[in-house]
């Protein structure tokens, strides 16, 4: 208690109205008819993004300390952050409403070179106002395809290449779309893989007036050379669909079973907005239309650790140096957004066992509300042992199994699926999970070179090249850890020179600790052993005295191969360094900057971090940088196996002692776990039962009995 009075206490019969709430129906609607009432009648908006624009940080972390101590935080305005074209011109604007005072606080044109997010609605467009243009007909004639055949489109974000001359351009927003067939002998198929059948023909469409902008004949050899189209050759199909296969049948069902119900509780705090409770674990759920699933206000035990945590921006550079394939760099977050691609999640396919869905709620291009069912499914799974120690003298041995509670949420965007997920332990880490799957985005390739190593790609399959690229993600991290004023180190073994007193066998090292004082681009070094942390020096260990901290776990990767003249490099401003570190200032929540689509670059982390901005004040902001260069393989067609990256949050010196010990040990009573060896006179049931000593004779375990033998 803190001896406020109890009037001054929060009302939990109030409306749940709260800063970081997503915006509700009515919101959006709210936000769409203020910005419509700007214009004429006879202005049609077309809506990009109509989304909550988070309070200020000064604004907003005092109310959320005083909700946690149950005092009556005041209120905050709602605003929303708006952007919109007038539907058929290339017109941009940008709008902050304030939801509270149903005002238009500002409302602009954007300059050049400020170009929007695409979606779903557009690009459906985008594909039938191509296919049914008579020049793209007449080419595809060319071809000769078999009667009967099915073509399909893929709208692609165009690129930056700064060339402009005639219809070549990249200061207009445009698409590049590449053109595929479902397989010829089954064209009614609707799932068919057509990425197996690309076509040498990329029309570029103006996705604002739909206007067919000109036609690209791609190279299909080995070098930049275009030929002219000839008819199709033969190529046979690759399915991945299930009725396509001869299934396995020795897979026994595999359940995963919780009687008592999930261990993790739910709560309302807006009207779309979600505070969980686990393990010692609480934090609000948030899902928006750029970032999908936003993390605030985290904390274990009841101490801060976290303010904001999502994932921040996505880049995908393609290494094919031909036209028009060197403008292949999609930003998957900026150019579409994780949200309006979230899949629908199904029960029992995407979430095992016991599962809490979340849902969210996005605007269409009219400024309607658009439903998003279960596009996060909450659940816990087991991840083997936690921790464990056999007593060699007793054969006494404890184990603790590693419980943790997911969060996840998978975008398709066009071929490219991605299963995103924060994961929580009951020892105090926080993991950030990427895999990626779906389906290589093909080119075509002459049949005669199936067998030809090629120098931009893998051959996947006749006629199929699968071009090198690479995958980068950004997560942000705006730390609390044991409060606010934090500070970025990174500490590294180095070996201590020989010595005849102190070392005088060479064997001896020690750590040393870097603080880092202004912002700028880090690396990870596997020969110091770098590690990052971020600590409180405020906040002292109880047993050590050291400041208490986090670790940042982050796994190596290749930083981006795109020279730095390069539009690829200019626009991945995240792609280069695994760490980046700038101060906390508004506005600053997407690493490749506000507008991807077809940027130039300038207005990311890289652009802020080169500010040097001192980090003397405490207010940090941690940018992850972690991504595979991604060397298709023929395992990869049709279907891709998952690639898994994670990235760790883990405790350093903030604990008195593990933090998990109070998890109560593996116990088969609980478990229920099947011995598959036979029964008690097997040969695998007597040597079980052998023995390296012990007081009694028998090896004695926490969970009472072993295996049920």
């Amino acid at each position: 208690m803190d001896g406020k009075p109890a009037t001054d206490r929060l009302d939990a019969s109030r409306p749940k109205v709260h800063p970081l709430g997503p915006l509700t129906a009515h919101e959006i609607t709210q936000s769409a008819d203020l910005i419509r009432g700007c214009w004429p009648h006879d202005i049609d908006c077309h809506f990009k993004v109509i989304t909550l624009l988070e309070p200020a940080k000064v604004e907003l972390a005092p109310y959320l300390v005083a909700e946690r101590a149950g005092r009556d935080p005041g209120n905050i305005d709602r605003r929303a952050f708006v952007v919109y074209y007038f539907r058929g011109t290339h017109n941009l604007h940008e709008a902050v409403v304030n939801l509270t005072t149903s005002k238009v606080e500002s409302n602009a044109r954007l300059g050049p070179f400020m170009h929007a997010n695409g979606d779903g609605e557009e690009i459906i467009a985008v594909e039938k106002a191509l296919l049914a243009h008579p020049d793209v007909q007449a080419e595809i004639a060319k071809l000769k395809l078999p009667k009967g055949s099915v073509v399909v489109a893929d709208p692609w974000i165009y690129g930056s290449d700064g060339i402009k001359d005639g219809s070549f351009y990249d200061d207009k927003r445009a698409m590049q779309c590449f053109l595929y067939m479902r397989d010829p002998r089954n064209p009614s198929e609707l799932d068919s893989c057509h990425y197996a059948f690309p076509l040498p023909i990329s029309p570029v469409v103006d996705p604002n007036t739909l206007e067919l902008i000109r036609i690209d004949i791609l190279p299909t050899g080995l070098d930049e050379k275009v030929k002219p189209l000839t008819p199709w050759q033969t190529a046979p199909p690759s399915e991945y669909i299930p009725e396509a296969q001869t299934l396995r049948t020795d897979l026994k069902p595999l359940r995963v079973v919780q009687p008592e119900g999930a261990s993790f509780t739910v709560e309302n705090f807006s009207e779309l907005g979600r505070l969980i409770r686990w393990q010692k674990w609480d934090f609000k759920v948030g899902f928006n239309q750029r970032e999908g699933m936003v993390l605030y206000d985290v904390h274990y035990d009841n101490k801060p650790l976290f303010y904001r945590l999502s994932l921040s921006d996505m880049a995908i550079p393609y290494a094919d140096p031909r036209h028009p394939f060197h403008r292949k760099a999609a930003f998957d977050l900026g150019d579409a957004g994780a949200g309006i691609m979230a899949n629908n999640l199904q029960l029992g396919c995407d979430c095992l066992g016991s599962i809490y869905y979340i849902g969210g709620i996005l605007a269409d291009s009219y400024g309607k509300p658009v439903n998003m069912p279960n596009v996060i499914c909450v659940h816990e799974q087991d991840a083997g042992i936690l921790w464990k120690h056999t007593n060699y003298r007793t054969n006494r041995a404890v184990v603790v199994r590693n419980r943790e509670l997911v969060l996840q949420t998978i975008l398709t965007v066009s071929n490219y699926e991605y299963i995103l997920s924060f994961i929580f332990n009951t020892a105090g880490d926080l993991t950030y999970e990427a895999r990626a799957t779906g389906i290589l985005s093909t080119q075509p390739l002459d049949l005669d070179l199936t067998m030809t190593p090629h120098p931009f790609g893998t051959v996947v399959h006749p006629g199929v090249l699968g071009g090198f690229h690479q995958h980068f993600f950004s997560l942000r991290i705006d730390p609390m850890v044991a409060g606010h004023g934090n500070t970025v180190v990174y500490d590294e073994a180095v070996a201590i020179p020989r010595d005849p007193e102190l070392n005088p066998h060479g064997v001896g090292y020690t750590v040393r600790r870097t603080e880092v004082q202004s912002s700028g681009g880090y690396d990870l070094d596997p020969s110091t052993n770098r590690s990052f942390k971020v600590i409180n020096p405020a906040v002292r260990n109880a047993v050590n005295g050291a400041a208490v901290g986090y670790k940042v776990m982050v796994p190596p990767m290749q930083a981006i191969l795109a020279d730095a003249d390069s539009f690829h490099h200019k626009r991945a401003e995240f792609a280069d360094h695994s760490i980046y570190v700038t101060r906390y200032a508004e506005g600053e929540l997407y690493a490749g900057g506000l507008y991807t689509n077809q940027s130039r670059g300038g207005t990311g982390v890289r652009s802020w971090a080169e500010r040097k901005d001192s980090l003397a004040e405490g207010d940090p902001v941690v940018w992850v940088q972690f991504g595979i260069n991604h060397i298709p393989r023929v395992e990869d067609f049709p279907v891709m196996p998952v690639e898994t990256l994670r990235v760790m949050l883990r405790p350093v010196n903030f604990f008195d002692r593990n933090p998990a010990l109070d998890v109560p040990p593996s116990e088969q009573e609980t478990n229920c776990s099947v011995n598959l060896n036979g029964a008690n006179g097997s040969v695998e049931a007597r040597l079980e039962r052998m023995t390296l000593g012990g007081e009694d004779g028998q090896m004695r375990y926490s969970c009472a009995s072993h295996g049920g033998v």
